[in-house]
């Protein structure tokens, strides 16, 4: 979940903890699906935000699967890119089988330079099709971590407001067959139900995590050698913290939370 491209530069989201009524009005997230696809950036951004949903998923038998844009081979201070690719992969692996998910996909965009435009939404389209999900998962697109009004902000990435964007298109590109004809050796795929973003505020939708948080801070702690390039508190410590404020407790239960399209 890089703010920059070195993940030391990364200030912790503030905004994570959501507006209490927000969450409090929100309605649980449709079920009726059975295959989804989590759509991110980076390795670590399904942790850093919906890692707890996923786990609550698998755990019912749902089969979830991961698409990641880069590797995030600019996302460790002092360590190159040709190192840093290949650690963040095995890392990211490690991180999904710990929630249940053994399908991940790194699409080979560089880190730090995803842009939004024809090339990123043809290649999340693609991946669309050849995943056929019915629920797509993406991360938050929008400028800032920080609700309207609260200042100072947290400036959300370059890449997450391009890859979050993009994921949105890309649901109805997978579906028309005439939009990207490159790709037209895989079948359109229209069984999209559901776009839920993964977001800090404006949340309409949540899903019940109270009985998998130990699950998603095990994921997240699994990006050990970035977080420790991160900072000098213990690995757990920070993987606790942040899941905590991703996942708040709401009338008693732990929610992820979610703002949900058609489609």
């Amino acid at each position: 979940m890089e703010v920059g491209v070195v993940a030391a530069a990364r200030p912790e989201p503030a905004a994570a903890r959501w507006p209490g009524h927000t969450a409090r009005m929100a309605e649980p997230l449709p079920d009726d699906w059975e295959r989804a696809l989590v759509v991110v950036a980076h390795p670590d951004d399904v942790e850093y935000g919906c890692a707890a949903a996923v786990a609550a998923w698998t755990a019912t038998g749902r089969d979830v699967r991961y698409v990641l844009a880069t590797s995030g081979e600019a996302g460790i201070a002092g360590l190159p890119p040709e190192e840093a690719g290949p650690l963040r992969e095995r890392e990211q692996r490690a991180a999904a089988a710990v929630v249940g998910v053994s399908v991940v996909e790194f699409l080979g965009h560089p880190d730090g330079r995803l842009t939004e435009g024809l090339d990123l939404r043809r290649s999340l389209a693609a991946a669309i099709r050849r995943h056929r999900p019915h629920l797509v998962v993406t991360m938050h697109p929008g400028d800032t971590w920080t609700p309207p009004g609260i200042a100072p902000a947290y400036w959300n990435s370059a890449d997450h407001r391009a890859l979050g964007r993009c994921a949105l298109d890309a649901v109805g590109d997978a579906a028309n067959e005439w939009i990207f004809p490159e790709i037209s050796a895989q079948e359109p795929w229209r069984g999209v139900r559901w776009t839920a973003v993964s977001t800090p505020f404006e949340v309409t939708h949540t899903v019940d995590v109270t009985g998998v948080v130990d699950r998603a801070v095990a994921s997240l702690a699994e990006h050990r050698r970035y977080l420790e390039a991160l900072s000098d508190d213990p690995v757990e410590e920070q993987a606790r913290r942040q899941v905590d404020m991703a996942t708040p407790e709401v009338d008693g239960r732990r929610v992820a939370g979610f703002a949900l399209y058609a489609g």
